[in-house]
């Protein structure tokens, strides 16, 4: 049986939950969080374990395939993820107010994060990702346009399709309209023959539009990642920050727009 009490703040819906059982021997408690959502419950859904230094790999697997979430995260003495687990940590009383910046050991290498309170709780977080790594140039978009289920005049003749990593590749494709972005249809039996025209895996492809709506979002966009097991991602953290560095790279976005994105 489950008992969750759910809180809400302006980036995070946060509710305690208890895992039945992950062992004969063993209960863990988790916390879910819905991140980088404008309303509730429409965010990136993660779970992260906030005891976790008992737990292997193998079972630290068994336990993300079993939540089937786009993210869960098990905190270790020396091991952490970003944003969302950031502030489970805040929560939990593992960092507090009196510290401006935390740094998570990741596979990508040292992580910064910097920390801004409101009194005890923790109310921002921004995370210092690698320096972007520009790759493979797509020169077939028709080809990948196809793919997605999208006419040629839909994608942007402007901006290429190219693949950014700052830690994970991404290959971005920049479409005219909103519209577009809604009409993909992302699989990867079509597209694996594109990437490996290029020698590439396949990638997580994060298709988006700079068309102005009636909010106040520089990108509109989508991400999906099916070889990592995510059909779609609601909202990517690790894609944003290349992003942000494609579109100050070829000139779509200034300087200034850049620092202040934030893509959903």
């Amino acid at each position: 049986m489950r008992v969750g009490v759910l809180l809400m703040s302006l980036i995070l819906s946060i509710s305690h939950k208890k895992v039945t059982r992950i062992s004969t021997m063993s209960r863990h408690r988790y916390l879910h969080f819905d991140v980088f959502p404008r309303r509730p419950l429409a965010g990136n859904q993660l779970t992260v374990f906030p005891h976790a230094s008992d737990l292997d790999a193998d079972l630290m697997q068994r336990v993300a395939l079993e939540m089937a979430f786009p993210e869960t995260t098990f905190v270790l003495p020396r091991q952490d993820p970003t944003i969302g687990s950031t502030f489970a940590l805040a929560r939990e009383g593992f960092i507090g107010p009196d510290r401006d910046e935390v740094v998570f050991q990741l596979g990508v290498g040292p992580t910064p994060v910097s920390l801004e309170w409101a009194g005890d709780a923790l109310a921002f977080a921004w995370m210092r990702q690698p320096l972007p790594e520009f790759g493979q140039v797509v020169e077939t978009p028709t080809a990948v346009g196809a793919t997605l289920g999208l006419d040629p005049v839909q994608l942007r003749a402007d901006l290429p399709l190219q693949v950014v990593s700052c830690g994970v590749p991404v290959l971005f494709v920049p479409l005219v309209t909103r519209a577009a972005v809604d009409a993909v249809q992302f699989s990867v039996a079509p597209i694996q023959p594109v990437f490996e025209q290029y020698g590439l895996n396949v990638l997580p492809a994060f298709v988006f539009s700079l068309e102005p709506g009636q909010d106040d979002a520089t990108v509109y966009s989508r991400m999906f990642a099916p070889a990592f097991g995510i059909p779609e991602d609601p909202a990517t953290g690790g894609a944003s920050g290349p992003l942000g560095a494609y579109l100050l790279r070829h000139g779509a976005v200034s300087a200034t727009v850049a620092r202040q994105m934030v893509s959903l």
